[in-house]
């Protein structure tokens, strides 16, 4: 036996040899969670997104507000896994097949831009062009950023939108020029301006096609080695409102793509997607889009410069499918609220 004091005064006997007793408990095996949605509730989840998937493939947006909506398509496909998630949750094989079919269906209309078309070997044979684009929301992009990325890059053509007279005294005093001293300029103190800047003489092209929408000037350049090639800079209007009838007219009106001839580059700020039936069109007639042949064709371009990040992509370069596509870089300029895209191409070599 032994003594503990457990209070000032008292003694508390413990026996020491008392064995060790108890009750060995066995646990049960535990019951997994059975998590089950209603299927109500999956169905709730899933139909949003199933129309926006039937949207989106039949090219059936109309109408401003769906136009404005389907850039964000992109985003629609990620968050098409919450409702299949939901939907297998519900153990319902009929709102589970329409969720898969769904995301599926959003996935193949957005992913194939993140890996882009395997590299031409004969590109590296052709003749190196880059071309750059860059919309300077009403002049007030910074211009020394812009001749800074003209000077390091050497893009044999800048295309401008938004392009006010200030803009092009600005460009010009911060060494534009000097970089590039053959242009078509069709500025204005509005949105509608617009200036192709060229290291290579170039004369104005009139009767390419009919310009719907902000100024869009279309010029020919003769290269070293006797090549030609034209260049347009596009600028259709947003689909704002009743603006997205001539939104619309504006990108059926562009040129197609030529298979023989001089080559042919459209660039600048087409207010539009490739989630836009109407810009899937216009890449059909002939041409390729240099972000997404380079797996850059989710890199979104607008808007820059914001509290948000810029989310969509509506600037672009189309070369036609002669071009080789062989680089496709963006950029961010202070002052606007688009991102600078420069492209390197390569064209074939004359023979």
């Amino acid at each position: 036996m032994a003594y503990h004091r457990d209070m000032p005064g008292d003694w508390v006997n413990i026996t020491t040899d008392t064995p060790v007793g108890g009750v060995i408990v066995t646990p049960s095996r535990l019951r997994p969670l059975r998590l089950r949605v209603p299927g109500k509730l999956a169905w709730l989840a899933v139909t949003p997104f199933a129309a926006w998937a039937v949207a989106r493939i039949g090219g059936l947006e109309r109408g401003s507000f769906p136009a404005q909506i389907m850039t964000a398509t992109p985003y629609a496909a990620a968050g098409s896994l919450l409702p299949l998630l939901l939907s297998l949750l519900s153990r319902k094989k009929a709102v589970t097949a329409v969720a898969l079919a769904t995301s599926a269906a959003l996935g193949v209309s957005v992913l194939p831009r993140a890996f882009g078309d395997a590299p031409v070997a004969q590109a590296a044979s052709g003749v190196p062009f880059k071309v750059m684009t860059a919309n300077l929301f009403f002049g007030h992009g910074d211009a020394a950023t812009v001749v800074d990325l003209v000077r390091r890059n050497r893009p044999d053509v800048l295309n401008t939108q938004e392009l006010t007279p200030g803009a092009v005294a600005d460009l010009d005093a911060a060494g534009l020029k000097e970089l590039m001293p053959y242009r078509l300029l069709q500025d204005e103190w509005s949105a509608a301006g617009s200036g192709i800047y060229s290291s290579h003489p170039i004369t104005p092209l009139n009767g390419l096609f009919q310009v719907i929408g902000h100024n869009m000037p279309a010029a020919r350049l003769s290269l070293p080695g006797g090549a030609q090639l034209e260049i347009v800079d596009v600028h259709t209007l947003p689909p704002l409102g009743r603006q997205v009838t001539e939104w619309t007219e504006g990108l059926r009106a562009l040129p197609s793509g030529p298979s023989s001839g001089p080559f042919r580059i459209l660039a600048g700020d087409f207010n539009a997607s490739l989630d836009h039936a109407e810009m899937r069109r216009v890449v059909a007639r002939g041409y390729r889009d240099a972000g997404d042949t380079t797996g850059n064709g989710l890199t979104p371009t607008w808007p820059a410069n914001k509290r948000l990040p810029a989310m969509i992509t509506i600037d672009h370069v189309l070369a036609d499918q002669r071009i080789s596509v062989l680089g496709y870089h963006v950029y961010d300029v202070p002052g606007t609220d688009h991102r600078a895209v420069l492209t390197e191409l390569s064209l074939p070599a004359q023979r």
